[in-house]
């Protein structure tokens, strides 16, 4: 699995200009960037992917807006939104810590952990792009370091965390602005698959907004030993995406 060459070389990441701890504890880091980031307009492609959406509408798992809300809500608090946090989490402390070999390895964890090969093409696919765009749109000496020990494969979250770090924005504004991004991107894809309109869309968002909130106020005290999922139908659902006749989306 593609590993940082920090972590291959067994080197600490050298950071000359760390995230200040206060300005994270009071939210006084700079936190534009993240409206950009991660908005839809971000260049990651996010747009063409379901993470197994489409197939639950084929199916008939999901065909009104109750049932996208359930979906979604699962997702959420069992599903891979949950493990992406904790994984985002730990990239933005690996890289606080100047650890490169645990940079590595979470990356690595990441990739591995994608179910089937269309799901690893979307966390890899976007944490790629979304890890080149800001290098090419916000660069800093920190984030070019960090960038430079990635070859290969770089997860989505992780890619997230490690920008958040290298910019100074810390972990409690990130992950609920992380996880409300996926959350919207999905809820996109479902306006697009399922017979629902905008205003559910957004009543959708309303409803799930309060757990986001929760979720992630959990998600910095959580580690590798907390990650898990139970959304078993959603996993074997992306399986089978691989072979449905029609499709709009890449997973």
């Amino acid at each position: 699995m593609p590993m940082a060459r920090a972590a291959a070389a067994g080197m600490p990441i050298r950071m000359a200009d760390r995230p200040d701890p206060e300005a994270e504890r009071n939210g006084s880091a700079p936190l534009l960037p993240l409206f950009t980031w991660l908005s839809p307009a971000f260049p990651v492609g996010g747009y063409a992917y379901s993470h197994a959406l489409e197939w639950a509408v084929e199916a008939g798992d999901v065909t009104d807006e109750a049932s996208l809300l359930a979906w979604l809500e699962d997702l959420l608090l069992l599903g891979f939104a949950r493990g992406d946090a904790i994984l985002l989490s730990l990239a933005h402390d690996a890289c606080a810590q100047e650890d490169g070999a645990a940079l590595g390895e979470v990356n690595a964890l990441a990739v591995a952990l994608a179910p089937s090969a269309e799901l690893r093409l979307e966390t890899c696919q976007q944490g790629r792009s979304f890890l080149d765009a800001v290098l090419a749109s916000w660069p800093h000496p920190r984030l070019s370091l960090l960038a430079a020990g990635f070859q290969g494969e770089v997860s989505y979250p992780v890619a997230v965390g490690v920008c958040a770090a290298a910019h100074g924005i810390g972990r409690r504004q990130v992950i609920p602005a992380f996880l409300l991004a996926v959350m919207q991107a999905l809820v996109s894809a479902g306006l697009r698959l399922a017979p629902i309109g905008q205003t559910a869309g957004l009543r959708i968002l309303a409803s799930l907004t309060p757990k986001i909130a929760a979720l992630a106020a959990e998600i910095p005290d959580l580690g590798v030993a907390d990650l898990g999922t139970a959304t078993f139908r959603a996993d074997l659902g992306s399986f089978r995406h691989e072979t449905q006749y029609t499709r709009l989306f890449r997973s």
